[in-house]
């Protein structure tokens, strides 16, 4: 039985039939260095800011709820009222860094900014992303990390929507999907039964390694049995129409919706001016609602699970 504090703000981040359709725009370092690469001259802070309330702006409306960061995201979007005053909101609080294998990158916190920070500016959740392999040398730190923001996110009354991110061990070598799935099992039974509350997983077949959907379902069915909290799909980069069908098979296995981002709106950082702003209202908003209705029709109802 999840607390009441904590069922209102989920509620907030669902969509009337208890389903997440979050809009995912937290992205920081490597959007903007693909914003730069795309741009004439390097953008300055007053843009990266404008582009992500431009996102926002035009997919949020459909959406049930946005992930978002606290220095060009958060202040921006309710300022402009991009972020309405009773959609959901979620915020990450640590600083990601590509620029090291997954099993040496060490959790830095964003500066300033912190659990209580997300609920007194009127946030709804807490997103960690953690890269996480129960075998590295990391693992019981890591674990460690996750029980502390577990504590935090209780004391404050607020959902801790946790982002496992599995890796091989071996820089030279991808996941296998059954190391994938095994993994990704793994974390689900182990993270929920932690006190995450939601938590925000890849899908579990690397679609480059089997495109067959009875291997899909099979594996998202086994997620889903592991998990005893609600589970949204995250879209790792795919293409809108893989995602989709990743999104389809998920929800009718089990999951309760989406936390999406690039899926829908990454084709606008190589545009400028009029041309971004048509795709983000005509190719962007498309995909949200396709989004929505694929989890109104099959994803599971958060509620049926804390309840």
């Amino acid at each position: 039985m999840t607390t009441i504090g904590k069922y209102r703000h989920l509620s907030r981040c669902a969509i009337p039939g208890g389903q997440f359709v979050i809009l995912a725009i937290d992205h920081r370092a490597n959007l903007r260095a693909a914003l730069d690469k795309h741009a004439p001259q390097p953008i300055s802070d007053a843009e990266f800011a404008a582009f992500k309330q431009q996102v926002i702006g035009a997919l949020a409306g459909d959406a049930s709820g946005v992930l978002t960061d606290p220095d060009f995201g958060i202040t921006a979007g309710i300022m402009s009222g991009a972020i309405a005053p009773g959609q959901g909101l979620l915020a990450p609080v640590e600083v990601t860094n590509y620029d090291v294998h997954p099993s040496q990158r060490e959790v830095e916190f964003i500066p300033n900014w912190s659990v209580s920070h997300i609920q007194r500016v009127g946030g709804d959740g807490v997103k960690l992303l953690l890269y996480y392999h129960p075998d590295a040398g990391n693992a019981e730190k890591q674990r460690g990390i996750v029980r502390r923001l577990v504590d935090e996110c209780a004391a404050d009354d607020i959902p801790f929507f946790l982002e496992p991110i599995p890796y091989s061990l071996d820089p030279a070598q991808p996941l296998r999907n059954a190391d994938l799935l095994r993994i990704t099992v793994e974390m689900a039974r182990l993270f929920s039964e932690m006190g995450v509350d939601v938590l925000k997983l890849q899908f579990p077949v690397d679609a480059a390694q089997s495109r067959d959907e009875s291997e899909w379902r099979a594996a998202c069915q086994q997620v889903s049995a592991a998990c005893s909290v609600p589970w949204v799909l995250l879209s790792a980069g795919v293409d809108f129409d893989t995602f989709a069908l990743q999104t389809r098979i998920a929800c009718e296995s089990g999951a309760s919706g989406v936390i999406v981002g690039r899926a829908v709106w990454n084709e606008a950082v190589t545009l400028q001016g009029v041309e971004r702003a048509a795709f983000l209202a005509t190719t962007g908003r498309e995909r949200v609602r396709h989004l929505r209705a694929i989890c109104e029709d099959s994803a599971r109802d958060w509620r049926t699970l804390v309840t």
